[in-house]
């Protein structure tokens, strides 16, 4: 009786210090479940695929965050030719009067577009974010209004704007808010940019002709490897956000972490995500270049009846451990080839498969050169056929 009870503590013991579900935890470790934040998210900066949440739909003020918004804008305008980084950047006397993180620009003061963006993306500048918005859209308030529109097309349904720096609310006033979901979709679309990631990586770069010195408030860059972006927000009932990024091998993650209690809390809350999601996959070779894939297309009229294929590059996919029997391939090429066949000319595609998710698709090339066959070959092989 003594041992039974024995066994039943130690089997109580068992059940109330198992690790939590590996679907809360992406690490299956149960740590990442008791950060330091009010909300957070962990995803798959290709896939979207979400690897770790908690209260990831629940409203938070953003803070600095906010200028990521603005930020795409710009981006934007720049991919559909409207705008230019030499553009001219005017100051106005309204811009000039914004506190918080700021360089201090004067009325009337006009810096070049990319200048603007530089310090608006490293320093988290608040005068350069509305000296910006200014010009994209004539006033704060179109541009807070453009900004809004496309949170909606993003499919940002639980964010709403009411500033384009992310300053506290001045009496009056509605706060900015959004959710650590909503801003990983932010980022994902930022993330396609590679001057955004430039801008966002830099720790430290001359502003004003090297009067002043713009210093990245993100902790992570040259520390935490991979480390690329994106922007950090602070208010007092913001708390410590940020929103980061980093790549690795050809594989990104993305994590926003909303409400942290200080600036080192949501740097390490921030590193210990991102090591979480990185350590979550494998690295798996799909496709080797020169390799013939199994199927082979066959050939109308040549001295032989099918040639075989081959990838034209190497193909490498990141997928979670544990599944990498989900990656398959798909030869798709037509129902036969007319020959002569050239050999290293492409005669397909070859589809990578994670899944139901296509990840690649590269070109299928002939592996043999096989000839026109003979008339009398031709007509015999038909009569056999």
């Amino acid at each position: 009786m003594r041992a039974c009870r024995r066994m039943i503590f130690f089997l109580c013991c068992l059940l109330v210090t198992a690790p939590a579900a590996f679907g809360s935890d992406p690490a299956n470790t149960g740590t990442l479940g008791a950060g330091d934040y009010a909300a957070a998210i962990l995803i798959n900066a290709r896939s979207g695929e979400v690897l770790y949440e908690r209260d990831a739909h629940r409203q938070h003020p953003p803070a600095s965050m906010v200028k990521m918004m603005l930020v795409l804008l710009v981006m934007e305008g720049l991919e559909a030719g409207t705008l230019t980084l030499e553009d001219p950047v005017a100051t106005s006397a309204r811009a000039s009067t914004f506190g918080g993180s700021q360089v201090y620009l004067k009325h009337g003061e006009v810096f070049s577009l990319g200048e603007m963006m530089q310090a608006v993306m490293i320093h988290s500048a608040n005068d350069a974010s509305v000296a910006v918005a200014e010009f994209l859209a004539g006033s704060m308030a179109a541009c807070v209004a453009r900004m809004n529109a496309r949170a909606r097309a993003l499919g940002m349904v639980d964010t709403v704007f009411h500033s384009v720096d992310g300053l506290p609310p001045r009496r009056g006033r509605q706060p900015d808010l959004s959710t650590a979901y909503d801003l990983s979709i932010l980022a994902q679309e930022l993330t396609r940019y590679p001057q955004v990631l430039h801008w966002a990586s830099t720790k430290r770069a001359p502003f004003r002709g090297g009067a002043f010195i713009l210093t990245n408030t993100n902790k992570l860059i040259g520390r935490f490897p991979g480390a690329d972006g994106l922007k950090t927000g602070y208010y007092r009932k913001a708390g410590y956000n940020l929103t980061a990024t980093a790549a690795r091998g050809g594989l990104r993650m993305i994590s926003v972490v909303m409400g942290a209690s200080s600036n080192r809390a949501r740097t390490r809350e921030t590193a210990r995500l991102l090591k979480s999601g990185f350590d979550m996959y494998n690295q798996v070779q799909a496709l080797k270049e020169g390799e013939p894939v199994p199927a082979a297309v066959p050939v109308a009229g040549g001295m032989l009846a099918q040639v075989t294929v081959a990838p034209v590059r190497d193909v490498f996919v990141h997928v979670r451990r544990g599944a990498e029997s989900a990656v398959r391939t798909e030869l798709t090429a037509p129902a036969f080839i007319e020959a002569p066949v050239v050999k290293g000319k492409p005669y397909g595609e070859i589809l990578v498969k994670y899944g139901d998710r296509e990840v690649a698709r590269v070109q299928a090339i002939a592996m043999d050169a096989i000839p026109e066959a003979p008339l009398f070959h031709r007509l015999l092989m038909q009569y056999f056929d």
